[in-house]
């Protein structure tokens, strides 16, 4: 039994093998792949359409985006006519012997054909001649990105599609539906990102060489904000909050008050330093992630000088007491001592303007100082209880509407 299945199976196969044979044999005869079609007699039109199947990766830092596609290709050969109304699907190894376009992907930095478990083409003649060519390839293209408004960015990247060597007086490339051409953007999902919108164009490419035929698919990315939130923005805030405890804490207690200033200022350094990592290196961007860690590590910053001048003023509003105690004991001493010698010495003559003089220095010393001298240092912490809360909504504010509106 199983020899009589081998046997129909290889007797099934000459079946086939004789009946297609003579149909390819006749298309082949006298084919020249190395010649375009209508040589002569005007360029080629050459159909495409696209499937997006995955993007894989997006990188900001090579600024590229990987994608897997499915390219197909279209265009007529009047020598591959055949009688019928029916298609052939040949083997994709056949490739070798029919002419075929020299697309390729200017923009890509590397790419390759699938080949699991073949190479995945697909080659199929209709009788009129026209030519179907369908490839799998996977490609990291360039995408050039503007990341001043990171992660609250918009980033539209293009994939591109010319010809080689056959410029436009051999062949001339286009869409075969327009903007349906393309499928598998609208159910795309991504991890970071969103696709917003997308459209394509027909341009030439303009070498030395001469102008090329050229297809464009420009796609606009929209970044997922939600995750910066929840990992970057939301706990740096709230280092600001925690910076904030110390206005309510005794200017006594100093190390309670300066473990809270120092340990918030280390820890929004480290989210800080965590935060780069995932980043791009782009010395040329200025971020808006940069720009919020910024404001957030001076306000923890400034938390903690508000702490240091609060406790100066205190140290010094000290001072002044002690001070006036010793100079009423040393006037004491001193008018007895003036009592003493007036009884044992005549009249002194006086020296008009010197006491004037010192004292006006005096005056104006003081007034100077006065300026930069807190009565009440307790007011400082008072005031910064109002203060630090409304700077940094009023920023925020300011960051958000600019960032995301503008």
């Amino acid at each position: 039994s199983v020899c009589r299945s081998r046997m129909s199976e290889k007797l099934m196969l000459l079946i086939l093998s004789l009946t297609l044979q003579p149909t390819i044999q006749k298309l082949m005869k006298g084919y020249n792949r190395y010649l375009r079609p209508n040589f002569n007699e005007g360029p080629v039109a050459i159909g495409m359409s696209l499937d997006i199947a995955s993007i894989d990766a997006i990188s900001e830092i090579n600024m590229d985006y990987t994608a897997t596609i499915f390219l197909r290709q279209r265009w007529r050969d009047s020598r591959l006519v055949f009688p019928g109304n029916e298609s052939v699907s040949l083997d994709g190894r056949l490739v070798s012997l029919l002419w075929i376009p020299d697309t390729f992907i200017p923009d890509s930095k590397r790419s390759f054909l699938h080949d699991v478990t073949v190479e995945n083409r697909l080659i199929r003649i209709f009788s009129n001649g026209t030519v179907l060519y369908a490839l799998r390839i996977t490609a990291t293209i360039a995408c050039n990105m503007d990341l001043t408004k990171y992660p609250m960015d918009r980033q539209v990247c293009t994939l591109q599609l010319e010809s080689w060597g056959y410029n436009l007086q051999d062949v001339v490339f286009y869409w075969t539906r327009g903007n349906d051409s393309v499928k598998g953007l609208d159910t795309l999902r991504l991890a970071q990102y969103s696709v917003e919108s997308y459209y394509t164009t027909v341009s030439e490419a303009v070498y030395e060489t001469g102008q090329y035929p050229k297809l464009v698919l420009h796609f606009a990315l929209r970044r997922n904000v939600l995750f910066f939130i929840l990992e970057t923005y939301v706990p740096s805030t709230l280092l600001v909050v925690l910076s904030w405890v110390s206005f309510w804490i005794s200017q006594s207690s100093v190390p309670a008050r300066t473990c809270i200033g120092v340990t918030t200022v280390l820890t929004m350094t480290t989210l800080m330093m965590g935060a780069r990592t995932s980043l791009p290196n782009a010395n040329c961007f200025i971020k808006a992630i940069d720009v919020y860690l910024g404001i957030c590590f001076t306000f923890i910053f400034g938390a903690l000088l508000e702490y240091a001048c609060a406790h100066f003023y205190t140290m010094h509003s000290t001072q002044p007491n002690q001070s006036v105690e010793l100079s009423t004991a040393e006037d004491v001493t001193e008018q007895s001592a003036n009592s003493d010698t007036k009884k044992h010495a005549g009249p002194k003559e006086k020296v008009p303007g010197q006491g004037c003089s010192l004292s006006s220095v005096k005056d104006a010393l003081h007034q100077a100082t006065s300026v930069f001298i807190v009565e009440n240092p307790h007011n400082i912490d008072r005031h910064a209880r109002t203060v630090f809360p409304t700077a940094f909504l009023f920023v925020n504010i300011l960051y958000w509407l600019y960032y995301l509106f503008l």
